[in-house]
């Protein structure tokens, strides 16, 4: 091979290599934002099930004539509003262990860089 040949497909490999690198820096952020949009819909269906409860235990005790169903709709009610304070603890829970984990990581073009001065260092080539 000729030696512009050479030059040009070194300079395209460079190219690939940070486009590479900003790839894998974008996906990860859109796998910590996917994980804090599945934390939301968690909460929300665990809101969804506690007002169902909350509905359900206010239409038995409304609706009922009989003491078991209105025992079981003063059992549900309470239990709805439960259901909803442990759905926000556990959301807060897991939005401040993704946040501590988001925290942790590096970005990976950080880490190439990093490699890269190692590297060039070792043959007193820094660029």
């Amino acid at each position: 091979m000729q030696v512009p040949e050479q030059d040009e497909i070194k300079k395209l490999k460079k190219k690939i290599q940070k486009l590479e690198k900003k790839n894998a820096d974008i996906r990860n952020e859109m796998a910590v934002q996917r994980t804090f949009f599945a934390n939301e819909r968690t909460l929300i269906a665990y809101l969804r099930t506690a007002i169902a409860l909350v509905a359900g235990g206010f239409a038995a005790i409304k609706l009922s004539q009989h003491l078991y169903i209105e025992t079981t709709g003063i059992i549900l009610m309470p239990l709805g509003l439960l259901l909803s304070l442990y759905s926000f603890v556990r959301f807060f829970k897991q939005q401040k262990l993704i946040r501590r984990q988001r925290e942790s990581i590096t970005p990976i073009s950080q880490r190439h860089e990093e490699l890269h001065e190692k590297q060039a260092s070792r043959y007193d080539n820094l660029d």
